[in-house]
């Protein structure tokens, strides 16, 4: 009994001296060099900023000539979106369906040149070309749908409201699709024969009025070069037409269409032909969500923010080289015991302070780029007050955590100079990689993947973008992503308390049997 009891009374005296060893380390790193470096954080991160912001210059030629760019078009939920596309269509009043097959899908895009200034236009269809049955609210841009397709090499999709995709059958060959409406819910449906059907999928569109526009279309994105689009159509050819609920004749509209600058001309226009039973219909844009074509993000505030954590990284190792050799003397604890709560009190006073730091950076730098850029008339991607809040917050966190991770390999290495070197190639170096469109899978298995939590559009599938940051682009959501940095922090954090723990350990048994 009696060789427990200093024990016990050594955790006890420990846990007691725990706030005492907490405000000791604050003071440690109020008199060194770590405000410094914060400062220069939040300094050189708000200046890449607001620089970016300062100098973007957003321009749109339309009819009326070159001007500011109009404010992007929004969906149903407040995402900005694209719609355009070509559209031959019926009223539909009531309930109803609409059957065709797309016997064939063709298309042209423009590639990038081989001889400079000569166009290469070259058969063929991007991976999210669109041909299928299209039921919507109006031919108001933005307003609600449900459409199945058949895409250029994604199979058959059913999409609705710009920013729902629910995958169907692999095919890329001729395919039977139908379009039912009951009430506000729509069905897609796909077949091989025209006889046999499988769901795709089913929705309901909320508060879809008595008469409703339902036929077939045609749309092409981009084809995608280095963070642009350059011009793609897509030809789809309908055959075995078949309606119920609507026996009108045929309108055809090019919905969303842009004219060049002497205002009368279509830019790339879309159209159909009529050939027998056959409708071959014609069209370029996209029915999605606008990634890139919908305005500057608030993210983009942030792009500095991988060189400005570079001093915060240097704070950290800082805070705990300058002193890794020396020992708690006379707190009454044993020896095996000081690591681990003077790592818990250096990690918690380095993560608070730097979670300060980044707040007051994004706090910042994000509502006051996102205000000289609204100020320079650029068009800016909706962003409600919480996605707002999550990536200045975000960004606090991500500070906070990759102080921590600086500071456990710091612990473990004990070399300064090295332990700057590794937190900035796990941390700084991907994400710079990922900006300039190279390694974005880094951006997974790092701890530079911390930086999906700044994100302020989500990445969506049926969407092709660049693969870098520039473009909005993220491999991870952003809660997921802020984990990895996490685990990468708690496990440098877990092995130098370890590694100390049992070099004390030692440390003390030789010091006991020497005595």
């Amino acid at each position: 009994m009696s060789s427990f009891t200093p024990q016990r009374s050594n955790q006890r005296a420990g846990q007691d001296r725990f706030p005492q060893l907490l405000r000791a380390e604050w003071t440690k790193f109020r008199s060194g060099l770590g405000w410094v470096l914060l400062m220069a954080s939040v300094v050189v991160t708000v200046s890449l900023g607001l620089l970016i912001a300062g100098g973007a210059r957003s321009a749109c030629v339309t009819g009326k000539g070159e001007g500011p760019c109009p404010a992007p078009l929004v969906g149903p939920d407040g995402t900005a979106v694209r719609d355009k596309y070509y559209f031959v269509h019926q009223p539909l009043t009531g309930d109803g369906s609409i059957t065709a097959r797309v016997s064939d899908m063709t298309g042209q895009m423009r590639l990038p040149d081989v001889v400079p200034g000569v166009r290469n236009v070259k058969e063929g269809v991007v991976p999210w070309a669109k041909a299928g049955l299209l039921l919507r609210q109006s031919l108001k841009q933005g307003t609600p749908y449900a459409a199945v397709m058949l895409t250029g090499d994604h199979g058959v999709r059913m999409q609705y409201n710009y920013t729902h995709d629910v995958p169907g059958g692999p095919h890329n060959g001729p395919q039977w699709l139908r379009l039912t409406r009951s009430g506000d819910t729509v069905t897609g449906y796909e077949s091989d024969d025209g006889k046999t059907w499988t769901e795709v999928g089913t929705v309901k569109l909320t508060g879809l009025p008595e008469t409703v526009e339902i036929g077939l279309f045609a749309t092409s994105p981009g084809a995608l070069w280095d963070m642009a689009k350059a011009f793609a159509q897509a030809t789809a050819t309908f055959d075995q037409i078949t309606l119920e609920g609507a026996n009108g004749s045929w309108r055809r509209d090019d919905v969303g269409v842009v004219m060049e600058s002497d205002g009368k001309t279509p830019h790339h226009p879309g159209g159909v032909v009529e050939s027998g039973d056959k409708l071959i219909v014609t069209g370029g844009g996209d029915i999605g969500p606008a990634t890139v074509e919908g305005g500057l993000r608030a993210d983009l505030m942030l792009i500095g923010g991988a060189v400005g954590l570079i001093p915060v990284l240097v704070a950290a190792v800082l805070f705990f080289t300058a002193e890794h050799r020396r020992r708690l003397i006379g707190t009454g604890l044993p020896a095996e015991s000081h690591p681990a709560r003077l790592l818990a009190a250096k990690a918690l006073v380095v993560g608070a302070v730097a979670f300060v730091t980044g707040l007051v950076t994004s706090g910042v730098v994000v509502p006051a780029g996102l205000a000289m850029l609204r100020a320079n008339q650029n068009p800016i991607q909706p962003i409600t007050l919480g996605t707002e809040l999550r990536v200045i917050v975000g960004y606090a966190a991500l500070t906070a955590v990759a102080a921590v991770l600086a500071l456990g390999l710091a612990a473990l290495v004990k070399r300064g100079i090295v332990a700057i070197g590794l937190a900035i190639a796990l941390v700084v170096v991907p994400h710079l990689l990922a900006s300039a469109g190279l390694v974005p899978w880094l951006l997974m298995i790092t701890p530079a993947a911390g930086f999906a939590i700044t994100q302020s559009i989500p990445t969506f599938a049926h969407v092709d973008v660049d693969q870098s940051l520039l473009g909005g682009y993220y491999p991870l959501p952003p809660w997921a992503g802020l984990t990895v940095t996490f685990g990468y922090a708690a496990l440098a954090l877990g092995a130098a308390i370890a590694v100390h723990r049992g070099a004390d350990s030692r440390q003390s048994r030789e010091w006991r049997g020497g005595r």
